[in-house]
């Protein structure tokens, strides 16, 4: 891959990070923007939940809603999320033998095979999720390729705390404008 070509997405990933306060909106131009570069069958964003036990789906591109809504991804189960979440990026050239991937069935009949997963990160080094970028043959991903997806899901991260600091500034202020109406009105 042309380090070009990332170097364009990554500008244009920056932009709708810089453009936008709405995360559905922000990580699905993402997970498009991150498939096509790469030239892969997919890629999907998965966030945990509160109790950090689930990644709950977020944002995907290339794969179909069956694949997206297969179940739950347990942490517990998922030895490669374990991985990922432990600040990791993790390579699997077939996802359908191995052993650390929950749903090698569904990945078979997707028709993914190579998968690589990069932690996000937020509030510095905090992993509240992954970015996983599916291939559908066997295929490696340069270093180069690594770094990229490591500086997007650091971006998604970003994106995804600017959007959480402003809609608790904005439940702040909705609050305080509340109690001052009732304070001068009563």
């Amino acid at each position: 891959m042309e380090p070009q070509a990332l170097y364009k997405t990554i500008y244009k990933i920056a932009k709708v990070v810089n453009s936008s306060l709405e995360p559905k909106v922000v990580l699905g131009q993402i997970v498009e923007q991150v498939a096509t570069t790469m030239n892969a069958k997919g890629c999907f964003i998965r966030l945990l939940n509160r109790t950090g036990e689930i990644l709950k789906p977020d944002a995907y591109y290339g794969l179909s809603q069956r694949y997206a809504q297969k179940g739950p991804v347990e942490v517990a189960k998922s030895k490669l999320d374990q991985e990922a979440l432990a600040g990791n990026a993790v390579y699997i050239a077939d996802v359908r033998t191995d052993p650390r991937f929950q749903y090698p069935q569904q990945a078979s009949e997707e028709g993914l095979v190579s998968i690589v997963v990069v932690p996000l990160t937020a509030q510095g080094n905090k992993v509240i999720g992954v970015l996983r970028v599916y291939a559908g043959e066997t295929r490696s991903f340069t270093e180069e390729e690594l770094e990229f997806l490591s500086c997007i899901a650091n971006l998604c991260g970003i994106a995804l705390e600017n959007a959480r600091m402003f809609h608790a500034l904005k439940r702040a202020s909705e609050l305080a404008n509340d109690y001052i109406y009732q304070v001068f009105e009563d």
